[in-house]
């Protein structure tokens, strides 16, 4: 005797209330898995003092969150298609299949967006001109943009590591509006650590959901052009 597979919808039921409980249960779901998996480094940021002497550490500090936030991706892009009451698992298996990946390259942006953060604070005590902060903070806003669209196709695809830096600069531009979405977030995040960085913490699963989403045209592109 067979019985049929219990498809998602059925697992969530069909009535409004019980999806939307379904939505709330994704989020903080997430949100724990990202707290969980990011709490080496916010630890560690917890007990630095804000001094421009410890801008190493700050990035030592932020390298968990790379594998955390692609894990989020790839359980977002699950949440979108095919919607069930698992978002651990799926959050999980993203992060045993991206976390090396992401650190290849994860681990050397950290190290040169925390050189030009120290340069940068070190202008006037080397008698440098302003207007190279300017330009080595221009530098740091490309390399943060490229490394949004970096951590998209590692969460996402199978991209070797060089093709994964190729592609990044090339939907810098190639996805402008999708680019500037990736600034809008920053400033975002920005202003919700003006408030407090708790509360960047605390909407850490909203805040990758927001990502995911704005990324899509980057995904969908991807796996038209470089994708069998």
């Amino acid at each position: 005797m067979t019985t049929m597979a219990t498809k998602p919808d059925d697992e969530l039921g069909s009535g409004a209330l019980s999806r939307w409980s379904a939505v709330v249960y994704w989020f903080l779901a997430v949100e724990g898995m990202l707290v969980l998996t990011s709490a080496p480094g916010l630890v560690l940021l917890l007990l630095l003092d804000r001094d421009a002497s410890n801008l190493p550490l700050v990035a030592l500090a932020c390298v968990p969150f790379g594998p955390a936030v692609a894990a989020a991706v790839f359980a977002w892009r699950v949440f979108g298609r095919d919607r069930d009451l698992s978002p651990a698992r799926h959050f999980w298996r993203g992060y045993r299949l991206d976390v090396l990946d992401v650190l290849r390259w994860w681990v050397p942006t950290l190290g040169i967006l925390g050189i030009i953060a120290v340069n940068v604070t070190h202008l006037g005590a080397a008698g440098l001109p302003p207007v190279l902060g300017v330009a080595l903070g221009a530098v740091a806003l490309l390399v943060v943009l490229w490394a949004g669209h970096a951590l998209v196709l590692s969460a996402l695809f199978s991209f070797r590591t060089r093709d994964v830096a190729r592609l990044g600069a090339y939907f810098v531009a190639g996805k402008f509006l999708v680019t500037l979405g990736y600034v809008s977030i920053l400033v975002l995040v920005a202003a919700l650590a003006f408030v407090s960085d708790w509360l960047v913490v605390l909407l850490a699963a909203p805040l990758t959901y927001l990502y995911a989403c704005t990324a899509a045209p980057v995904v969908a592109a991807a796996e038209a052009q470089f994708t069998a």
